[in-house]
């Protein structure tokens, strides 16, 4: 194992989605750097092509597969294009998103735009991990990191679409986990921070952020690696934040985060006599 390939990736099949730009083509163009060969799926078709062309300069593989992660038929087909050119996928990032295009509170929301976050934040990733985790469970082996966001753990006065999306996604992670346990299939919510994006930079709720408030996405590309490597196994089911943790320090807790079944969505009762207890 070198530098240039963490936790022997080398070789192996890498799909992620909403990879034409921000954190999407950092990570896609970091694990063809690490060996692996990346199939790359978003709507955007030329400037997915220029991220499949900074993979093939890292000396890995890039395949631009334009598709709209919420059509389940695009989607089979840029999966079963994958595999066949690729083989069999390792590893999984639904890391498309999207945020409601105005920053206001629900009761003046525009429920087709809420709608349209729901679908493309929720069911896209079920669209696509449905299309790829029979083949992981079938060869015992794969991992999936669904990319979250603290909204989906704490109440806002706005972005009510996003919140709700990335909260049920948190469910939906913790649901493939536990069904997935002893099947050699990791499922991770991994938030990346607050990255300047194009997205994060048009939120208004960002504005007054200072230089200092950001997270490098270097942070996220290396949390996810170890991830990937299989460092974090342990923690399959849970949630992890690249502008706050470190993957080693992660390990070093994962015991303790076991035993207070730490880092999952719960419902948290009022007392040892609370009947929900």
């Amino acid at each position: 194992m070198t530098d240039h390939d963490p936790g022997g990736l080398r070789g192996q099949a890498a799909l992620v989605t909403g990879a034409s730009r921000g954190i999407g083509r950092a990570l896609a163009v970091a694990l063809a750097g690490a060996g692996m060969r990346v199939a790359l799926l978003a709507r955007g078709r030329d400037q997915l092509g220029a991220v499949a062309d900074e993979c093939e300069s890292t000396g890995g593989q890039g395949m631009a597969l334009p598709t709209d992660v919420t059509d389940p038929a695009q989607v089979a087909a840029a999966v079963t294009a994958a595999v066949s050119r690729l083989g069999p996928v390792a590893l999984l990032i639904n890391n498309a998103g999207r945020i409601e295009p105005a920053e206001v509170p629900f009761a003046e929301a525009d429920l087709s735009a809420w709608w349209e976050v729901i679908e493309t934040n929720l069911y896209g990733p079920a669209v696509v991990t449905r299309a790829v985790l029979p083949g992981m469970l079938a060869r015992g082996a794969g991992r999936v990191v669904n990319v979250n966001s603290g909204f989906a753990y704490r109440p806002g006065e706005t972005y009510t679409a996003y919140a709700v999306s990335k909260g049920a996604l948190a469910r939906f992670t913790a649901m493939l986990a536990h069904q997935c346990r002893g099947r050699g299939v990791s499922v991770f919510d991994v938030s990346p921070g607050l990255v300047r994006t194009e997205m994060t930079t048009a939120m208004p709720i960002w504005a007054d952020k200072g230089e200092g408030d950001w997270t490098p996405s270097q942070r996220m590309v290396d949390l996810v690696l170890a991830v990937a490597a299989g460092r974090l196994d342990a923690l399959s089911g849970r949630f992890l934040h690249a502008g706050k943790d470190d993957a080693a320090a992660l390990i070093a807790a994962a015991d303790r985060i076991r035993q207070r079944d730490a880092r999952v969505l719960r419902l948290v009762p009022y007392g040892d006599d609370d009947p929900l207890s």
